[in-house]
């Protein structure tokens, strides 16, 4: 009987160590799967989240199989080869926003092969080097929104468009910058962008070609600082048939100079938004929808006013310049004026002496009979 209890026993303990055995599985798999997770960072599945941690550089023990990354709400003011000194293939998606980054260093993205989405928005960026992106990246989507406070220095930070390295590129986000004149070639070489938002950027232009090369089919242009929309620019747009563009919140001047782009908005169907497009000025259309705004409304009187003020001043240099030269040739020739004058001068004199004696003829009765006589 005891070798029989001796084996229920062991059996009994053997069903107990399996139980814990599986518990200390258990616990190494959680081990394993937290093993590599930075310092003040949450790890789960294939995503890292260090937010609002004080951070003052990307964490570098990464665990190798992420594919989510944020490291948003810190205080990083630059990224660099050195910020992703570890090779992350499987790394897709990478959030970087609100860091107060200040510069985007050169070969930076190298040891991210993979990347197709990068959020690079709310920081203060003042240099962008155009190596940042290796050449054959695979981003796709690219947030730069509230990145650019200096439009003085924005056509320079934004050069690494023109690099040519992005191009995969669908999805840009410009929106809520300092860019003012986008310059002509800044989306040239973005040759797949198809989405590009360039709301409340201040933009007061947009030159000839700016928008040609991009086969775009979403453009935002809202709450921006447009009076209105040049000729060339309304026929690159007419290029592209399927594009949609957003244009509400821009203070358009309701004068001759909208004629072709009124002209433009009664026939097309690209503008998402027409109904809501508003006159900013004159005052007498002063928040009128520019559907309804006829063609014998829009004027040109503040125009034509300064042209004539223009008109004015040249025609007083223009007669300024006359009368020195008159002066000048008086100047010149004031012998010959002299003698002239006195010739002059004497003529009258003699000529008034005759005058004078048949005055003095008429005016004697002595004299009258004489005069009368000589005259028969």
């Amino acid at each position: 009987m005891r070798p029989w209890s001796t084996s229920c026993g062991c059996n009994r303990g053997g069903g107990t160590d399996k139980s814990g055995l599986m518990r200390l599985l258990f616990l190494l798999a959680v081990a394993l799967s937290c093993h590599g997770c930075p310092d003040r960072c949450l790890c789960f599945s294939q995503t890292v989240k260090c937010q609002n941690q004080d951070l003052d550089a990307i964490p570098h023990s990464l665990p190798t199989n992420t594919k989510f990354l944020f490291v948003t709400g810190n205080n990083i003011p630059r990224i660099s080869v050195d910020s992703f000194p570890t090779l992350l293939e499987q790394l897709t998606d990478l959030y970087l926003s609100g860091n107060e980054m200040e510069f985007v260093e050169a070969q930076v993205f190298d040891n991210l092969p993979n990347l197709v989405r990068l959020d690079l928005s709310n920081n203060n960026i003042q240099n962008f080097s155009e190596r940042a992106f290796p050449h054959n990246n695979t981003v796709q989507v690219l947030n730069l929104s509230r990145s650019f406070h200096n439009h003085s220095t924005a056509d320079e930070v934004l050069s690494f468009l023109q690099s040519g390295n992005l191009h995969q590129l669908k999805v840009l986000d410009l929106s809520n910058n300092d860019l003012m004149i986008p310059p002509d070639d800044m989306f040239a070489s973005l040759s797949n962008l198809v989405n590009l938002s360039l709301q409340n950027s201040s933009i007061i232009s947009i030159q000839n070609g700016t928008l040609k090369a991009p086969p775009l089919r979403d453009l935002d242009l809202r709450d921006n600082s447009l009076r209105d929309l040049p000729t060339a620019a309304l026929a690159e747009f007419s290029l592209k048939p399927g594009l949609r563009i957003r244009l509400a919140g821009n203070p358009w001047r309701c004068d001759c100079s909208i004629e072709d782009m009124l002209l433009w908005l009664k026939n097309s169907t690209q503008i998402v938004d027409v109904q809501n497009l508003t006159c900013a000025d004159p005052d007498g259309l002063r928040r009128q929808p520019l559907l309804q705004v006829k063609q014998s409304q829009l004027k040109c009187s503040g125009d034509m006013e300064g042209v004539l003020e223009t008109s004015y001043v040249f025609l007083g240099l223009v007669l300024a310049l006359i009368g020195v030269i008159f002066l000048l040739v008086l100047y010149l020739n004031r012998k010959g004026i002299k003698r002239w004058m006195y010739n002059i001068r004497d003529a009258c004199r003699d000529h008034m002496e005759g005058y004078h004696y048949r005055y003095e003829i008429n005016s004697d009765p002595r004299l009258a009979n004489l005069s009368i006589n000589s005259d028969v």
